[in-house]
């Protein structure tokens, strides 16, 4: 034990173990984030066996945490490669570079899982640039734009639901139809007030 203790502490194993540990931290908080996610939208919306659907979960879930692991081994083992081709220093552009190679290899393939975890970094990324020129104080800090932004987005996509359709991400026009269109026929007043259908 006391020698496992030594490679832990030993500074020349620090970069192996980084990646080892932040692949299991990836698979830990992949599995963490996609598990009730799965859950609560197998129980609310799929139809099929519980063989089935515990299959799917667990498929889910596998799949966005390996993907979490590999992509966090791939962005830094890269990370520790370009540092130490540039002289033990990391430049700006690394993380970068890094991060382009692991998401092409790893979130390059369009699945459900993939495009639900590129859309919710893509809507935090844009928010994210929007305040770098206030940061570096390029610009002043523009004031009441939140209500003018959320206005803006959930006018284009009633406008695209509306009129475009069939371009709206599918679970979120699935979303959309039952809130939306669903909301316009009934039969009685059971399908009016207690089932949609």
């Amino acid at each position: 034990m006391e020698a496992i203790q030594h490679i832990l502490q030993d500074p020349k194993y620090h970069d192996i173990l980084s990646i080892l540990k932040g692949f299991r931290n990836g698979v830990v908080y992949g599995a963490k984030v996609r598990f009730p996610h799965a859950l609560v939208m197998t129980i609310l919306f799929k139809t099929g066996s519980v063989e089935s659907k515990v299959r799917g979960i667990f498929r889910a879930t596998k799949q966005h945490a390996q993907n979490l692991g590999i992509f966090c081994t791939i962005y830094k083992t890269l990370m520790i490669i370009q540092k130490r081709l540039n002289g033990g220093k990391e430049a700006s552009i690394h993380p970068f570079v890094a991060g382009v190679v692991g998401g092409y290899y790893v979130f390059g393939e369009n699945n459900n899982i993939n495009q639900q975890i590129v859309l919710y970094l893509f809507s935090r990324v844009i928010m994210a640039l929007v305040k770098v020129p206030v940061k570096r104080q390029i610009v002043d800090a523009p004031q009441h734009t939140y209500p003018v932004f959320a206005a803006v987005v959930w006018g284009l996509v009633m406008w695209l639901f509306r009129h475009e359709s069939d371009t709206v991400q599918p679970s979120l026009r699935a979303s959309m139809q039952y809130i939306y269109r669903d909301s316009d026929s009934w039969s009685s007043l059971k399908t009016l007030l207690w089932h949609n259908k």
